[in-house]
């Protein structure tokens, strides 16, 4: 059973950094493409940070040089540091892993991050 869970969403002031935790239980990186989207308020789910299952990354151009997706193949942990962080970066943030023979979903249930002084 697949499994992801999200963590360390909170309030930050703008220009602080996070850093997003999703614990993935029942996948292999290996032939998986994990993800973070965003969901603001009223707006639609938006890919923020991909890395394929060989390493890739590819970023938003609205987050590009300042976060970072990485993988932790030991823990089975998927990563976001978010650092300069501003007010439009405030959502809920969802991990998403994506099978890469058959492109199968599967979703956390998100982590809430609000910028705000």
């Amino acid at each position: 059973q697949v499994q992801l869970v999200e963590s360390g969403g909170e309030l930050v002031q703008p220009g602080g950094s996070l850093r997003l935790s999703c614990a993935a239980s029942g996948i292999n990186f290996n032939v998986y493409a994990m993800a973070w989207y965003r969901q603001a308020p009223g707006k639609q789910r938006d890919l923020v940070a991909r890395i394929a299952n060989y390493g890739r990354t590819d970023y938003a151009d609205s987050v590009g040089g300042r976060f970072t997706i990485s993988t932790d193949y030991a823990k089975n942990t998927l990563y976001l540091q978010m650092n300069s962080l501003k007010p439009e970066d405030t959502a809920v943030y969802y991990c998403n892993a994506e099978r890469i023979w058959d492109r199968v979903n599967y979703w956390g249930q998100g982590t809430h991050v609000t910028v705000s002084s």
